[in-house]
């Protein structure tokens, strides 16, 4: 009775996790999930503002070149102050007077020591830099969502994995009710089939509820608030045979953690640049054209034009204290470029490492599942013959749902790696 009562519990409770039917449900392939999520993720959001304000920033520097215009004008209305005139004994003089002026002037660097070459440099590094940023968190985007996308589909085969259990205890406790009524059996071999089928129930809730999760962090990643299922088609899942050397080539030339990392380290250098060209003088001139008057029929001109030369032989130090700061970070950014190429060679051989394992998994697996089932099958025989005995038959259960559980796994183990080695590699296997 108490495991009657378990069984029914464990049914509503499956029946609550399930969505409902009548929900809108989003249909999802892999590309559309990667598509959708590199158009809404929060990261690659800020790595594409990232190049708009790099490119502003070139732009700026390229105005620098030319020179800088501003224009005034202004309006004064000046009350004058009556006299009191004793003869007349009146107040005269009075009334208010109206001023104009207006100026137009421009200024143009004509020399600052190199520091416009400089900063043009900089901000193209700096461009390079963000288009690098841009890349790299462009496939550790498309990693994440092909991870989820692979955690929904693992989590649906568990979920049959576990309907396949359920089935086969509900065959074994039939087969047992059977046996009981015709005096073969005993009752605890219902009771045991009972049991199992429970775990069967179980396990089943467990994968329900596994596949709810990826699929609520899969719609997370992809930016959509509703229910999703995904759709694979014949291709998915195909394992590929790879080639170490040739990916780790690949990863040498083109990972984008490395080429993120050399364009930073380009852009420090060229901000060593920046701050060198304080020690130099600058060269500007300007031009001021002016007209003042209180008609505006008859405003009177005047211009000015000068040159100068600054050059500023000592400033506490900020010159100095500015080109430590900058030759610092430009060797930290070559350290971290070396560590960033060793650490992608290291990550390549772990994830070759893996996908080896993984991929030896999935036959010793496969093999373990024709196994457990021709074992499962010779031991249901015997027990119907009286030659086994219940635990026998359940042991063998155990060990082929085990063996699915094992098969599945193994093999999007495999689909992980792979998606770890084109995450490093910068190229889809």
């Amino acid at each position: 009775m108490v495991v009657k009562k378990i069984l029914i519990l464990m049914a509503g409770f499956t029946a609550f996790i399930t969505p409902a039917s009548a929900q809108q449900t989003l249909e999802v392939t892999l590309s559309d999930a990667i598509n959708m999520a590199v158009r809404t993720q929060p990261g690659m959001v800020s790595a594409r503002g990232a190049i708009d304000n790099a490119l502003a920033s070139r732009r700026q520097v390229t105005a620098s070149w030319f020179p800088t215009v501003n224009t005034n004008s202004s309006m004064t209305l000046s009350p004058s102050s009556g006299r009191f005139d004793p003869t007349t004994q009146t107040i005269v003089g009075g009334g208010s007077s109206t001023s104009y002026s207006g100026s137009l002037s421009a200024n143009l660097t004509l020399f600052d020591g190199f520091r416009r070459n400089a900063e043009g440099s900089a901000a193209s590094a700096d461009t390079r830099s963000a288009e690098s940023s841009l890349e790299t968190q462009r496939f550790q985007t498309v990693l994440q969502t092909k991870q989820a996308f692979f955690g929904v589909v693992e989590g649906v085969e568990l979920v049959r994995v576990a309907q396949r259990r359920i089935e086969r205890a509900e065959q074994q406790l039939e087969i047992s009710r059977n046996l009981l009524a015709a005096g073969s059996a005993i009752k605890s071999d219902t009771l045991r089939s009972t049991v199992e089928l429970a775990n069967a129930r179980l396990q089943l809730l467990n994968a329900q509820t596994g596949k709810a999760n990826a699929e609520a962090n899969l719609a997370r990643l992809i930016g959509h608030d509703g229910a999703i299922r995904v759709q694979t088609d014949d291709s998915f899942g195909a394992m590929v045979e790879l080639d170490t050397a040739a990916l780790r080539n690949m990863a040498r030339d083109a990972s984008p953690a490395i080429r993120q990392a050399e364009a930073q380290a380009r852009s420090a250098d060229a901000q060593v640049r920046v701050s060198r060209s304080q020690y130099f003088p600058s060269l500007s001139a300007s031009y001021r054209r002016s007209l003042s008057g209180q008609d505006l029929g008859d405003l009177r001109g005047s211009w000015s034009a000068s040159i100068g030369l600054s050059f500023p032989i000592f400033n506490g130090f900020a010159r100095e204290t500015n080109m430590q700061r900058s030759q610092v970070t430009a060797r930290v950014s070559r350290a971290q470029m070396e560590d960033s190429r060793r650490q992608v060679d290291a990550q390549m051989t772990q994830q070759f490492s893996a996908h080896n394992n993984a991929v030896t998994r999935v036959s010793i697996s496969q093999a373990s599942l024709l196994a457990s089932q021709e074992d499962l099958r010779v031991q249901q025989e015997r027990y119907r013959v009286g030659l086994s005995t219940i635990v026998d038959v359940l042991a063998s259960q155990i060990n082929v749902d085990q063996a699915e559980t094992d098969e599945v796994q193994a093999r999007f183990d495999v689909l992980l790696a792979q998606a770890e080695i084109e995450a490093l590699v910068g190229a889809d296997l």
